[in-house]
């Protein structure tokens, strides 16, 4: 018998923009620990991050934005959509921390978008995970977190995945560590400067798009305006 191919359901925009993809997962904590001003800040400043994104014409075809959430459960608030599709969500805070299990789902939504980059012969720039934590993972002594250590560790050994780590307030900086790649240890939010990190961001996804899919040197923005890394 010949062989079964697996059937992938291509989304209709793929089909109607064949420009390489830049995939970015948000990969944010909404637990309890985030109430009151940190959300306020955080859902700001993924609004500014969308504004910002839209107004760029080339980041406009091809930076994808997914977002994953984890505190009353992991939750895919919104799969890979276009820039120009995104809808900032805004989050409310409750709930644990359970890190480990969510960084799983991110990556899995990643090698979920690759396949179908792939099946429609797309280009494709590294994928980013960008974790925004300000706590420390409950599901730590899980096969999760074991799981989500390994993936992030391989993924950016075998130059599958760019990750990047960032604390905000009392974040637990020794764990973030242990799951963020040795050569790229967690920032340290500069209080509640969501702002400049998502401007931060935004500005880094433009540059990255706007290269050839497949460049190793991209020199990113300095990120001293709004972040430090703890010692």
């Amino acid at each position: 018998m010949p062989e079964q191919i697996p059937y992938i359901d291509i989304p209709v925009e793929i089909y109607d923009n064949p420009e390489p993809r830049c995939p970015c997962v948000l990969l944010v904590d909404t637990s309890g620990s985030m109430s009151g001003a940190p959300v306020n800040a955080l859902n700001d400043g993924i609004q500014q991050f969308q504004t910002e994104l839209i107004q760029d014409p080339i980041a406009q075809k091809r930076v994808e934005v997914a977002v994953v959430s984890f505190g009353n459960g992991v939750d895919t608030v919104c799969d890979f959509t276009p820039v120009t599709s995104f809808l900032p969500p805004r989050f409310e805070a409750a709930g644990a921390t359970p890190m480990g299990a969510a960084v799983v789902q991110a990556i899995s939504l990643l090698e979920e978008r690759k396949r179908i980059y792939r099946s429609a012969g797309l280009a494709y720039f590294r994928p980013w995970i960008f974790l925004i934590t300000d706590g420390e993972p409950t599901d730590m002594h899980t096969h999760y977190w074991r799981q989500a250590v390994q993936l992030v560790h391989e993924g950016e050994s075998s130059k599958k995945l760019l990750f990047f780590g960032v604390g905000v307030q009392n974040a637990n900086f020794s764990t973030l560590n242990e799951l963020c790649p040795p050569n790229r240890q967690a920032l340290k939010l500069r209080g509640l400067s969501f702002g400049e990190l998502f401007k931060w961001l935004s500005a880094s996804l433009r540059q990255v798009s706007s290269a050839n899919p497949g460049a190793t040197q991209l020199n990113l923005p300095p990120p001293s305006s709004w972040a430090s890394i703890d010692v």
